[in-house]
Parts: structure tokens; C-alpha cells; sequence
């Protein structure tokens, strides 16, 4: 019984990062989502920023949002409450055609834009945060996808940009996650759009939980009219890595415990009898990966009670000692961190503490609503 137990823990450890992908390629053999060359008449686009105290960078993001080269495309910046002067710099442009939409009280990122969606006048709307730059081409490249009726939000692809300026090479996790999106794209649909930077048809966002993280209530919406949430690799979004990378850690504890709320807001999105492949990839990709700190605890646990057994389980609970080893050097040593296989082994070790914590916190009563736009 141990060692079945030991087996079965470490092909759920395994299975939301490397068993789910290979499932997803065969769902998604000779299946694509084609987007064709806009012809006809252009969407008019409303473009949506949401902004909370941002005055040191909102005028950045204005002039960035204005050298779209993309014809009469409406501007919005939805402020969520903000304190400091960021409402009356929005308002210096009002005679350039930006305009600022101040929700009523401060409820959170989702409750602006749910302000902002109510008076845009756009077909599709486009999503951004401050902190996001977007290419002068990335409207256009965009607004193509649609022209595919099967596609009812298209999500960009992030990049990054270090202190000194330079856009980031990608990391093998980013990577990763991209080729993940692909293949979601290809099957059901995203379950979950890049936060940042997307964009949806406005009959998508009449149902908007202002409770619940966008991104995925946007992919949710889709799935539920018909449509699928796709990533577009034309279409990028350039954003500056934290100045602290320490607040990094906090940054994906707030991420995954919003996705907690949202899945237990919408429960029903995990019936496969109603949601098909879409529910399927919710479990996978969400649920199954949230529960990988519990299965490799539980690995551990049966691992040091087999060591004794044979020379290969000793052999495998060492090598999980290597591995945390490695991890908690790397946390201690930034020359140990620069390693890639080293970097790579932190990464997933820092990721699951953080989902841990934000399980800890949302079993403990814990909610996200409100947001503080993290310091870049």
C-alpha cells in the first residue's frame, strides 16, 4: 500500500506540468484556431486602463496609449478611487480624447472596469494596466483575431523588461507557459488570460464579476456564449520586472489566492457534464496544480518511510533532499541562483511555498478585492 502511494503521489506531483500538456496535444491534434485577415469594416476599440495612485507613471502610459497607430480608438482610464493626482493628470488630456472614468468607491481593479465597460462605446474592449507598454502595431495585430467569429477574447503574450531597459530573455518557464497557452488555445480555450494586456468582445463582458480576477471570469464568459479565449503571439505586452524581487513571492500569492476565490465563486465551472474540455482544463491547470505542494509533502512523508525498504526509494527521497537542498541554497546564495538548472529548481519550489501560503490564507478567511498595483 506505501508504495502504491508513493507512486500515485509523485504522478499527480508530476501531472498538471508534464502528464496534462501531453493530453492537451492529443485533444488539440488538427485542431486550430485560424484568424484571418480583417477585411470589411474596422471594430471601433475602446481601450480600458485601470489605474489606482498612479501618479508617478500615468502620463507615461497615456502617451504610449495615444501612439497606437490605430484608427479612432477610444481611451479610458478607469481609476479605481485614487487618492493622489492621477485623476487630474488623466483630465490634462481630456482635449486629446482620454477619458477618466472614477468608480464610486474603491471595490478593486475588477469594480473600475466594470465602470469603464458601462460607458465605452467600443465593439471590443482592450484591457491594460499602467505598468503594461504596448507596441504601436499590437491594436492592429489584435483586432485580426476577431475577424474569426469562433474567437471571443484574444489575450497578449507578456514580455519583460529589466530596470536598465533591456527587454528580458525568456526563461524556460515562460516559454513554457506560452507553449501551454498554445495548446489551450488549440482545445477548449485559455482558461485564463494575461491579466495585463487582453481583449474581448463587449457582449463577453456584460457579465462581469467585479469579485472575481478578470482574466479568468473573461475566459469563463466566453466558454459560456459559445466563444474561446485565445493568446495571440502578435500580440505583446512589455512590462518592467519588479524593483524589489522579493516582493515577487507576494506578487504570486495575491495571484493564486484571487484564483481560488474566483473557482469558488463559480464552482459550476468545474463540471465536465456541462463545461466538457473547458472543465477539464480548469482541473488541470488550476486545480491539480494548486494541489501540488500537498502531493509532494505527501511524496516526502511515504518517501522516508519507504527509505529503508530498497536502494531505490533511499536513493529517491535523497534526491528530494537534493532537490530542496538546491532550492533553499539558491534562496540564500544569488551566485547559486544564476545557475539555470539552479534558477529553475528555485522557481518551483518558490512557486509552490507561495501556493501553500495562499492556501494557508484563503482556508483562513482570507479574500482578495481590493489591489495595490505592485511597484516597477
Amino acid at each position: 500500500m506505501t508504495k502504491f502511494l508513493f507512486w500515485l503521489f509523485a504522478i499527480l506531483s508530476i501531472y498538471s506540468y508534464f502528464l496534462y500538456p501531453f493530453v492537451l496535444m492529443l485533444l488539440s491534434r488538427n485542431r486550430s484556431v485560424i484568424s484571418p485577415h480583417l477585411t470589411g469594416e474596422v471594430p471601433k476599440l475602446s481601450l480600458i486602463v485601470t489605474a489606482y495612485n498612479e501618479n508617478g507613471r500615468i502620463r507615461q502610459k497615456i502617451e504610449n496609449s495615444l501612439a497606437i497607430d490605430f484608427p479612432g480608438v477610444e481611451i479610458i482610464v478607469a481609476s479605481d478611487c485614487s487618492s493622489d493626482d492621477t485623476d487630474a493628470i488623466v483630465n490634462e488630456y481630456a482635449d486629446r480624447g482620454v477619458r477618466l472614468v472614477r468608480a464610486g468607491e474603491r471595490l478593486g481593479k475588477e469594480n473600475a472596469q466594470w465602470c469603464a465597460i458601462q460607458a465605452a462605446t467600443g465593439d471590443i474592449l482592450v484591457f491594460s494596466d499602467v505598468a503594461t507598454e504596448i507596441p504601436s502595431d499590437a491594436l492592429r495585430n489584435l483586432v485580426d483575431h476577431f475577424a474569426n467569429p469562433q474567437v471571443g477574447a484574444v489575450s497578449s503574450e507578456d514580455r519583460f523588461i529589466s530596470q536598465d531597459g533591456e527587454v528580458a530573455g525568456e526563461g524556460a518557464y515562460v516559454k513554457y507557459e506560452m507553449w501551454l497557452r498554445q495548446m489551450e488555445s488549440q482545445a477548449a480555450g485559455l482558461v485564463g488570460l494575461s491579466g495585463s494586456f487582453f481583449a474581448a468582445r463587449k457582449a463577453v463582458c456584460q457579465e462581469w464579476d467585479i469579485h472575481s480576477p478578470s482574466d479568468f471570469n473573461t475566459a469563463l464568459n466566453c466558454v459560456r456564449l459559445g466563444y474561446r479565449a485565445i493568446t495571440a503571439s502578435d500580440v505583446l505586452g512589455f512590462y518592467k520586472d519588479l524593483k524589489d524581487p522579493q516582493k515577487e513571492y507576494q506578487r504570486k500569492v495575491r495571484t493564486v489566492l484571487r484564483g481560488m476565490t474566483a473557482i469558488a465563486r463559480h464552482r459550476d465551472v468545474l463540471s465536465l457534464p456541462r463545461y466538457h474540455q473547458f472543465a477539464f482544463q480548469v482541473w488541470s491547470h488550476k486545480l491539480m496544480r494548486w494541489l501540488v505542494p500537498l502531493f509532494l509533502a505527501l511524496l516526502f512523508v511515504v518517501s522516508v518511510g519507504l527509505a529503508g525498504s530498497s536502494s531505490f526509494y533511499t536513493l529517491m527521497l535523497l534526491g528530494q533532499l537534493a532537490f530542496y537542498g538546491v532550492a533553499f541554497a539558491a534562496h540564500r546564495n544569488e551566485a547559486i541562483k544564476q545557475n539555470p538548472i539552479a534558477r529553475i529548481i528555485y522557481f518551483f519550489v518558490q512557486v509552490n511555498v507561495a501556493i501553500a501560503h495562499a492556501a494557508y490564507r484563503y482556508f483562513s478567511g482570507k479574500r482578495m478585492t481590493t489591489w495595490q498595483p505592485s511597484a516597477r
